[in-house]
């Protein structure tokens, strides 16, 4: 591309580059060698269409200035929208493209599937309720918060049923956590494997969360603290998700929740109650809760002992590994993006801990061999996400990005190659490995594989 027709420092990451016909294709029949290079050259040519589109637009202003200063435009001259012409506010139509997506041949049932959210396209902390990531196992409902209930049965001196009037008067408090399902950045365990951070990072969000403290509820039940060693969350859709959780982290800071991000949850996101359970992976925070069970041993459900389990080198499972270690990721530059030009880029990402809060965040531009410590954007709060951003001149070589992330109890983010020692390659969840983005000489941005 001509230097001099280049608009900004950066390039978007195409962001809808699947066809239905090859979603279709990769659902029925997997996501093989053949069909992987399908998706990467759909990926390919939907950067070059998106390069081409930016190049029209520069070469079109440097014909004797820039029109869009020279010519008043049509919305400087005219009267806009009236006040609520949209009662319920949604993005502009130029932000369309911004949306989280299903990453085609992870799943072949929709309903039993994953929605990642767009973190290239993200800033601050915040996630936006209508783009933080889906996960369901029997698709997602929209339940009549009138006919909903909630119970507490047990282990406790009194069994009782909440409805969701009896919940909302009760003290609540808000809170920021993240949430991140137990199996992103599966699919990196073995080599890079997708484009763009979307999907490599795609299942985490970060809300605001509202609700009552469960120790509160389990305070109101006479929950036993003597037997009563664990909880069983159950869920009201098709799936009864049904999860053990410790009592320590039932009294710590879990929530019963009806509220994201200053409103009612979505019902894709639970409604009209959900469970929060901070730093603890997402199966955990069951959604459309239906029952809290007090007991004195973990239950042994279907999705705690053949799923959400980690396969070690062995052949035996580990089972409850529940904390979402430290971790992190550059989102910009990431995967899919293009660097336009040499010179000043600032590096930026995000930052997480089940177990606290961020301490500290490094940054490589050379593979790992060496490391300059990042800005942390506050607020740095426990189990929540933390942004970091570190500035960077590319002189126009080759470099491989890295961030490594540090939390309050001194648990240093692992090498791939490392985590790769302990826990083998057959495993799926809890992938807390460091991501490497290699920058061509190009300014193309891949996802690259480094031990």
């Amino acid at each position: 591309m001509d230097r001099e027709a280049k608009v900004g420092r950066l390039r978007k990451a195409p962001e809808n580059f699947v066809s239905a016909d090859l979603a279709q294709d990769i659902a029925r029949n997997g996501l093989d060698d053949t069909r992987r290079g399908f998706l990467l050259r759909s990926f390919q040519t939907a950067g070059a269409a998106l390069a081409a589109g930016l190049t029209g637009n520069a070469l079109a202003q440097k014909a004797g200035g820039d029109e869009m200063i020279l010519t008043p435009r049509p919305w400087t001259t005219s009267l806009g929208q009236p006040v609520a012409a949209r009662p319920y506010g949604v993005p502009s139509k130029y932000e369309a493209n911004l949306q989280r997506r299903q990453s085609p041949g992870l799943t072949r049932v929709p309903a039993s599937s994953v929605a990642f959210a767009p973190l290239q396209g993200l800033f601050g902390i915040i996630t936006p309720s209508g783009l933080h990531f889906e996960r369901h196992h029997q698709g997602w409902v929209d339940i009549d918060p009138a006919q909903h209930r909630f119970m507490i049965n047990g282990l406790v001196a009194q069994p009782k049923v909440y409805t969701m009037d009896d919940l909302m008067r009760l003290p609540s408090v808000s809170r920021i956590h993240f949430i991140e399902c137990g199996a992103n950045s599966g699919p990196e365990w073995g080599n890079a494997a997708v484009p763009t951070v979307q999907y490599t990072h795609g299942m985490l969000s970060c809300c605001e969360f509202t609700g009552v403290p469960l120790s509160v509820l389990l305070e109101d039940c006479g929950a036993d603290l003597k037997r009563g060693k664990f909880v069983l969350a159950e869920g009201a859709d098709g799936s009864s998700m049904t999860r053990t959780i410790s009592m320590e982290a039932a009294l710590d800071d879990a929530i019963v929740a009806w509220g994201m991000n200053g409103e009612m949850l979505r019902p894709e996101n639970g409604y009209p109650l959900r469970l929060v359970v901070p730093g603890v992976q997402g199966v955990s925070w069951v959604k459309w809760l239906r029952r809290i069970e007090v007991g004195d041993q973990p239950w042994n459900a279907k999705d705690e002992t053949i799923h959400y389990v980690d396969l070690m080198p062995g052949g035996l499972h580990r089972q409850y590994t529940s904390i979402q270690e430290c971790k992190s990721v550059i989102t910009t530059p990431s995967g899919g993006q293009v660097l336009l030009d040499k010179g000043f880029c600032n590096i930026s990402g995000l930052a997480w801990s089940g177990r606290g809060k961020v301490k500290q965040v490094d940054v490589s531009v050379d593979g790992g061999r060496n490391w300059r410590t990042a800005r942390l954007e506050g607020p740095v709060l426990a189990k929540c996400l933390t942004r970091f951003n570190i500035d960077w001149v590319w002189d126009g070589s080759p470099v491989i990005l890295q961030s490594r992330a540090q939390d309050e109890t001194g648990y240093v983010q692992p090498r791939s190659g490392q985590l790769r020692e302990v826990r083998g390659t057959r495993s799926i969840y809890h992938n807390n490995g460091i991501q490497s983005w290699r920058v061509a000489q190009s300014g193309e941005v891949s996802n690259v594989h480094i031990e």
